[in-house]
């Protein structure tokens, strides 16, 4: 029988990479995102310096499963919308039955979240509890449990060194904000207490640092000059994508459980990504 994950924030980036590897390994794929169309304007949401929306959509990422063979969905999910949340974690469910894997992979993305701290108003930090805490803990906790009924399964949490340490420079000069380390931080706690908790019913929980990521919103945030200047500081979306795939197909992974992930070292020290780095 074939394996399900379902990916979140798939629209574009390391989520559509992520699917396309996963749709590759043999696995089938449900990818969520709050774009649905090329071209479609959500609140909150990053643009071009054109103030254009970012190109990429689930139509776009299905499409390009769809060539790969295996079944694949695409359900539309918003973070800040909680019924979507359970919306996208039922449709799933009843279409494939199961979910093996689980790859919390989506953001709140809106520029507010590196507001400078006296800047920070409270509205943009609830905005960051729901995108960051409470959607993926909504989502993780409705999937556990046919997950833990068909004997376990994989959660893997996308996060940033941003949770885990200080910024070095001020939010606009680079750094990160007070919102987006404060999410992140609280989000990097919830695969170690789900491995604490629940191993020893067959769940396996990753917290996963991607590190610098040569995505569609790296560069609608810093420009194609940005992403020039950071050139081998960067590494494109199939190296966290890899990285995935390797920690839930592969029993060694255990041992790096309850801990945060370098996902570009990782790649680099176990040769997951054949002919990266050239």
């Amino acid at each position: 029988m074939r394996k399900v994950v379902m990916i979140t924030g798939a629209s574009r980036g390391i989520g559509k990479a992520t699917a396309l590897a996963f749709a590759r390994a043999g696995f089938d794929v449900a990818v969520t995102a709050r774009t649905e169309v090329e071209g479609q304007r959500s609140n909150h949401a990053l643009t071009t310096p054109d103030g254009l929306p970012l190109p990429g959509s689930l139509a776009t990422t299905l499409a390009e499963l769809n060539k790969l063979g295996g079944r694949a969905m695409a359900v539309p999910m918003d973070l800040l919308d909680s019924a979507s949340v359970d919306a996208a974690a039922d449709r799933v469910l009843a279409a494939f039955g199961r979910v093996d894997v689980l790859i919390n992979n989506a953001v709140y993305q809106g520029r507010d979240i590196n507001a400078l701290f006296l800047d920070l108003d409270e509205a943009s930090l609830a905005r960051m509890c729901q995108g960051y805490i409470l959607a993926p803990f909504r989502l993780t906790r409705r999937i556990l449990a046919p997950m833990l009924a068909h004997g376990g399964g994989t959660v893997i949490n996308v996060s940033s060194g941003a949770g885990d340490r200080d910024p070095p420079i001020p939010a606009d000069q680079g750094g990160w904000g007070f919102a987006y380390g404060a999410g992140k931080a609280a989000f990097s706690r919830m695969a170690g207490v789900m491995v604490t908790e629940l191993k020893s019913r067959g769940i396996r929980a990753f917290t996963l640092n991607p590190g610098v990521v040569t995505t569609e919103a790296l560069i609608a945030t810093i420009g194609d000059q940005g992403v020039l200047a950071l050139q081998h500081g960067s590494a494109p979306p199939e190296v966290p994508a890899e990285v995935m795939l390797w920690l839930a197909t592969r029993p060694e992974a255990n041992a790096l459980q309850c801990q945060l992930i370098q996902a570009q070292s990782l790649a680099r020290e176990r040769g997951i990504v054949p002919g990266w780095p050239t």
